[in-house]
This record gives C-alpha cells, structure tokens and sequence, in this order.
C-alpha cells in the first residue's frame, strides 16, 4: 500500500511567503484569512487524507463501483468516509458562508484539492463535481434555485454532476442530440443520453443534481442552441423535501483502466423534469463557468498524484538496495541503496523540481483567479481574468502530462514491484490516465489556447504576460543573476515562438495546429520556471532564518533551471519546421 504524508510545510510556505498579489491582498472577504487558521486547516486537512481517505484509493480499486438492480452502489468504505467528509465540513471549505460555507480563497482550497488527489481520486470527484455543479448554480441561476439547492450541496447531503458528452459528440458539442420541450408550468422535459458521466448515480448522497445541456425545440442547431438546466435525481418538493423519481435512470457503469471507484455512467433521461438556468440559448457559456473550473482542478488532480509517486519513490530509493554507486566503498563488496545512483538521483530530482513549482504555479493562479471574480476594480478583474484564461490550459495539459511521465518514472524506479499491484505503484499511472482525456483532451487544451488564448478581445494577452515577466526579471536581486539568465534565455524564446504563432495563425493554420502541444509546453515550462524564481526570491531574502528548507529549494531549482528548462530547445524547433511534411503524407 502506498504512503502518503502531505506536505504542510511547503504549502504553507507558499501561502506565508508567495501571497505577494498586491490585488489579491486588497480584497476585503480575505483579510481574516490568518496564517495560523490556515495552517489548522492544512494540518487537519492532512490527516483526514492520510488516515480515512488514502486507504480508500485500494479499496476502490479492487472492489469497483458497481450497478446491481438499478442501483449504483460505491466500494467498501466509501459511505462510512464520505458521511465523516461531509460532517467535518470538507465540502464546504471554498462555498459561499450565505449558502452554509466556510468562504475559503482558492489559495487554500487548492491545497486541499491537491491532498484529495493524492489520497484517492476516485473518491475525491464525487465531491469534485458538487463542487463544480455549485460554483455553475451559484454564478448563473435564479435566487429561488440557488436557495433550493445550493444549502444541501453546500453540506454535502446532495451531490452533483456535468452531463455534456453524448454518443455523437464530445468536443462537438454542437452535435448534441439532448431535446428540452418547454411545458405549461416553465419547465422542460429533458429527453437524451448523457455518456461518461463522472459520479452520475451512486448511494452517498441523498440527491443528485444534474446540470444538463440540451437544445430547446425552439431553438437553432449548432452551439448558439444549447441550454442549461438543472435536472434532479429526485424532485425537490416546494419544502426543500425529497420528492419522487425524476425520470433518469442508469444505463450502465463504464469498466474503466483507473479510478475505479469513480461512478463513470450512461444516463438515460426520459421525460425528466428540468429546469432552465439563465437564459435560453446561452447554456455552453453557462456551463462554462463550470468546466473552466473544473480543467485547472484536474491539473491539480495531476500533480496530487505525482506528488505521492515522489512520496513513494523517494521512499523506496532509501530502502532498496541494488548493484553498486560510482562511490561504493563497501569493503565486503555489498549493494548500494538505489538513491545512490546518479541516474535515480537524476529521476527524483526531476519529480521534485516539477512538482513545486507546479504548486508555486498553481498557488499563483489562486490569487488570479480570486482577484478575477472578487476585487473591486474591474480593469484590475478583467486583467486577472485573462492571465486565468491563458493558464488554465496550460495548467489542466502540462500537469497532467506530467502526472503521467512522474508516475511513470516512479514504476521504473520500482523496477518489478512497481509493475505489480502490491506496492500501489502501478495504479496511479492508472488513475492519472484518464487526465491528459477528461474536461477536454490536452491536445484541445493545446488548440483552446494558440487560437483563442494568446489575443482576445482585451488585446494581446500573451504579450502582456511575456511583459510582466520580463519586467520582474530586471527587478530581482544578484544572487539570482544565474537564474535570471537562464529564464531570460527562454522568455525570448517563448517571445518568438508567439510571434511565429500568431504569424501562422493568420496564413497557414495547419503549422499553429501542428505546433499547438510544443506551444503550450513551451509556455507551461517558461512559467513554472517564473514560478520558482518567485521561490527563489524569498529563499535568497530570508536563507538564515531557516536554512535547511531554503536549501532544498535553492538546490531543487537548480535542477530545474538547468535541466528541464532545456527542453523548451527541442519543442521550438520541432514546431517551428511547420507541417507540410505531416499534411502532405498520404496515410495508406
């Protein structure tokens, strides 16, 4: 079974010494957000993870969600977890205090994203998607709904899903067959099957709250007819009590390579009562506001996983001993313990440097995303809001992928016992699978940001963020000269490759297509590497304070700055020799 300890420590770092938005610090529903309170609610959040939730993800491996009469039922333990969750208020952690909620910045909820994804990812999206179903009800429905439904999704006792994907379309979603006939009374009858649903039927909550996207018989094909409703397990009566069945049912569970104990369904909606959120038509905007959500969380699923195949690694490199080091002074001529071996130094050290600063990443994305919907000046909104949207692709594609390169790693550093079930090794490569996949495949990621990210509306967004960089480079301090001139290096890089981009944008589509993943890397790298100068900034200042920690970050960053920055070199100029070769080859 794997271990887990989540680290506290270097989250808290982050949250005393990274909360330098001047934007963010001005808002006003944080000021009584303390160090001191965060740090109770990191430390308790750490040890629901390790000691309830983290044996969970065995269990949900090897006894799958199943579907038996109608009924989904979840893996042993999962109901006697989840009623403990909901009690000590883990749903409620990020939720607005008017609808029951604790009123957490995303500064700390991330946190405790990323320590459910490493405990157990199957069990965390079944309060994922509540979570995503409540930010969209919250944004875009009437009071009288959000007063209905939200105070039970707040708590926990109701649950809900995202039902887009159907057997004709995926990405498409204009393809959609779904049909909402409008009734006497206001509402629809919800007739479609939804496909791949995540924690579509299960026996944790007493409700499910579906959010549906359907074409209104009135209204146009195509995404400009797509509508928005809230289509409920069971009725809620005027009372806020339990009705009767609505007309949904289960099809069937998907058998899936990981998270196991996630509910993935086909459900079947006939005739099912809905009711329409926000205006008709204007559904896929609406939904929006949930899925964009939902592709920074599934970054984090990411880099939760690879944190706790780091854990595992880093562990098992300190145990297993196997052939001799370069340095072996054994004079019975036994074994080294592996972390000896340049090569698994070399592996780990590569975990380690993505992973914190993904989550320095990660944390500043918090504050954008805070300031986004929170500060008081709307320019200062409007501007954080953009920098949400250049990231969010690269935040959902580039830690996933490397979710998948860490786990993997961490299977060879196992060798054979990673390949088999017994170390739990093996099931989180599984498990993190299917993120390069849901909320939108990484290579859509990838085409979402060259064609629509870079320049919008509001201007030329990449060149902004390129500025902001550039502009806090000639701020920093001489001990971080190495640093700065290596990042320098790859910013202008990153700055002609944008260029190159936009050119190709205008007069040759297929070379932005073709280039679109080598794009996003590039600037996924480029700000991780932004990410851990900030790091380094405050490791340089306050080095005596705590010299052990500033260390391993200095010397963490080091690894980073000279041997994963580098490969920004081979993606520019693979994606820069166009696509002529690719679209011109005839496929037999």
């Amino acid at each position: 079974m794997t271990i887990y300890n989540a680290p506290v420590e270097d989250m808290l770092f982050l949250y005393e010494k990274l909360r330098d938005n001047k934007n963010y610090n001005e808002i006003e529903r944080y000021k009584e957000v303390t160090t001191d309170l965060v740090k109770n609610i990191l430390e308790e959040a750490a040890k629901i993870n390790k000691n309830l939730i983290l044996p969970l993800a065995k269990s949900g491996d090897e006894n799958p969600t199943v579907l038996e009469n109608g009924v989904v039922r979840t893996p042993p333990g999962y109901k006697e977890a989840y009623k403990k969750f909901i009690e000590d208020g883990w749903t409620s952690l990020s939720c607005d205090p008017k609808y029951g909620g604790q009123g957490m910045p995303k500064t700390v909820s991330a946190f405790f994203d990323e320590m459910i994804s490493s405990s157990s990812l199957s069990f965390k999206l079944y309060s994922e998607l509540t979570l995503g179903a409540y930010n969209c009800i919250h944004h875009h429905a009437s009071d009288e709904i959000k007063n209905k439904y939200l105070p039970k999704m707040v708590e926990g006792k109701w649950s809900g899903t995202m039902c887009l994907t159907e057997p004709v379309c995926g990405t498409d979603l204009g393809m959609l067959k779904s049909k909402a006939i409008e009734q006497s009374d206001g509402t629809f009858k919800i007739t479609g099957q939804k496909i791949f649903i995540t924690s579509g039927d299960h026996d944790l909550t007493e409700n499910i709250v579906h959010l549906v996207i359907a074409r209104a018989s009135d209204s146009p094909q195509g995404t400009k007819g797509i509508s928005l409703f809230l289509v409920p397990k069971f009725i809620v009566n005027q009372d806020g009590s339990i009705g009767p069945r609505n007309g949904i049912s289960t099809g069937s569970i998907e058998t899936k390579m990981g998270i196991k104990g996630s509910a993935t369904c086909v459900l079947n909606f006939d005739d099912a009562t809905g009711y329409l959120i926000g205006p008709k038509n204007k559904g896929l905007s609406q939904m929006f506001t949930m899925m964009n959500l939902e592709r920074i969380v599934v970054g984090i699923q990411g880099l939760g996983l690879s944190e706790i195949a780091y854990q595992n690694s880093l562990n098992y490199a300190k145990e297993r001993k196997q052939g001799k080091s370069n340095n072996n002074k054994s004079k019975n001529g036994s074994a080294d313990l592996i972390i000896e071996h340049a090569d698994i130094r070399r592996t780990l050290l590569n975990m380690k440097s993505i992973i914190e600063g993904e989550r320095a990443l990660c944390f500043w994305l918090s504050q954008q995303t805070e300031v986004s919907l929170y500060h008081k000046d709307t320019k200062i909104k409007q501007d954080a809001l953009d920098m949400v949207s250049l990231m969010t692709p690269v935040v959902k594609s580039l830690f996933s992928d490397m979710g998948m390169e860490i786990t993997s790693d961490a299977m060879q550093i196992f060798g054979g016992y990673g390949y088999t079930k017994d170390q739990g090794i093996e099931q989180l490569y599984r498990d993190n699978r299917i993120t390069p996949i849901y909320e939108g495949t990484n290579s859509v990621q990838a085409i979402d940001l060259v064609f629509r990210k870079l320049v919008n509306k509001n201007g030329d967004i990449i060149d902004k963020y390129i500025s902001m960089i550039k502009s806090d480079l000639d701020k920093n301090s001489d001990e971080l000269k190495p640093f700065i001139k290596t990042l320098k290096i790859y910013v202008d890089k990153l700055s002609s490759f944008s260029n190159w981009m936009k050119d190709k944008i205008e007069n040759s589509r297929d070379d932005a297509n073709a280039a679109s993943n080598d794009y996003l890397r590039v600037l996924g790298y480029v700000s991780v590497g932004y990410a851990w100068l900030k790091v380094l900034g405050v490791c340089y200042k306050e080095y005596s304070s705590n010299k052990d920690f500033y260390e391993d970050k200095i010397q963490t960053a080091s690894f980073y700055f000279n041997r994963v920055l580098p490969r920004i070199d081979s993606h520019y100029l693979s994606a820069t020799t166009g696509s002529r070769y690719i679209m011109d080859f005839k496929f037999n």
